[in-house]
């Protein structure tokens, strides 16, 4: 069950000013929303749910026009608002208002600074952390729908309740370990604005599939990209229903120049041949010439030599030491893929700066330079 505290439902703009009043000297709030996009191309904002040690709210922004006075709470850099696995409820705010609510603490990437495994999910930690069993039966629920049931609210004001409890256990925790500043960087990557924008001119790079095409059908995939993504927003639609990824590279590869050999395209339907068709030719006809935007250079990896290959299972074996001395997940540390792009010499790496490079990067750039080495000691890896 959760804590004896009065959970209020607000869908007036009186009730949310009253709410807002008592937020005034708060410090930090535990902030979740309910949204639905499966037939949007933006989240839809369903439910909005607010905690304090003293106060919880859901907040109905269905029937509440104007969320200005929550909106200036969540705005206001001196009230830190406590999320878990907060980016896609930071993205709703940033569609809102066009910009990021900050500071931020996020309960499952502070987890991972406590030996958590990488993406603890919000029902794992509030057991492991509290003992309690989660309700999931409105897991599925439709938000959108009102009334709500007594039940969705209860399920709903426990995603709040309980992160008010989790947040400060896991601060306490991160005080006495000396480590509550390491992960601000972490969390101030979380308001940075551009994670949350999709210029259409990069909607290309998320085409499943995309990055096995090259030349003229490389740069027809990126043309229908760009437009698919512009028509999309204007529509409020999903992607896909404009036109899925696999009929989009299909029209990249065989590249038609007519409505008829476009309509054998697999997977299209007649209405988009028809209403859209024509602009389709067009952008292939168009495209088919060009020079392909080249793929962008981070994140690519060259192939490993088998050398090389060996030389990133050693640093592995360091970066699982060092997790395991300093009781961290070693995924907080650093990812395989970023222990190639350093073998590979990109020393601009996360992994070689700030907190972790006292705890592992240093290790790693002296390692590679020949400055350390490893041997067995009593069946247990050691660093000389």
């Amino acid at each position: 069950m959760s804590p004896g505290i009065d959970i209020g439902f607000i869908d007036t703009r009186e009730a949310l000013d009253r709410f807002c009043e008592q937020l005034c000297d708060a410090d930090w709030i535990a902030l979740d929303t309910e949204f639905l996009r499966e037939k949007t191309y933006y989240p839809k904002l369903c439910l909005l749910q607010i905690a304090t040690p003293d106060h919880v709210a859901c907040i109905d922004p269905i029937a509440i026009d104007d969320l200005s006075p929550v909106l200036d709470v969540l705005f206001d850099i001196s009230v830190t608002k406590v999320l878990h696995s907060g980016r896609q409820d930071l993205e709703i705010f940033y569609h809102l208002a066009g910009k990021v609510p900050s500071p931020v603490f996020d309960t499952q990437i502070a987890a991972l600074m406590l030996g958590y495994p990488e993406q603890v999910g919000y029902a794992s930690l509030v057991k492991d952390e509290l003992g309690i069993e989660l309700d999931k039966l409105h897991t599925r629920a439709d938000w959108s729908l009102r009334p709500l049931s007594r039940g969705q609210l209860q399920y709903a004001a426990d995603d709040v309740i309980y992160l008010v409890e989790i947040y400060q256990r896991l601060s306490e925790k991160l005080a006495e370990l000396g480590r509550n500043d390491w992960l601000l960087e972490d969390f101030q990557g979380l308001t940075n604005r551009d994670l949350y924008e999709n210029p259409p001119e990069n909607a290309w790079l998320k085409v499943k599939g995309g990055n096995r095409l090259r030349g003229g059908s490389l740069s027809v995939m990126q043309s229908l990209a760009r437009w698919r993504e512009r028509i999309a927003r204007q529509k409020d639609r999903p992607k896909g229903w404009i036109l899925r990824d696999d009929a989009l590279i299909d029209i990249a590869r065989h590249k038609p120049d007519s409505l008829a050999a476009l309509g054998k395209i697999r997977g299209l339907s007649e209405g988009l041949v028809r209403n859209s068709g024509e602009k389709i030719i067009e952008l292939v006809n168009e495209a088919t010439g060009n020079t392909p935007v080249p793929f962008p250079d981070n994140g690519r990896l060259t192939k490993l030599s088998p050398d090389q290959s060996a030389v990133v299972d050693v640093m592995m074996a360091l970066v699982r030491l060092s997790g395991e001395q300093n009781n961290l997940n070693p995924a907080v540390l650093a990812t395989r893929k970023q222990l190639e792009m350093l073998v590979l010499g990109d020393t601009d790496s996360a992994v070689v700066k700030g907190w972790r490079k006292k705890f592992v990067g240093k290790q790693l750039l002296e390692f590679l330079n020949g400055e350390l080495k490893l041997s067995i000691r009593g069946g247990r890896l050691v660093i000389a």
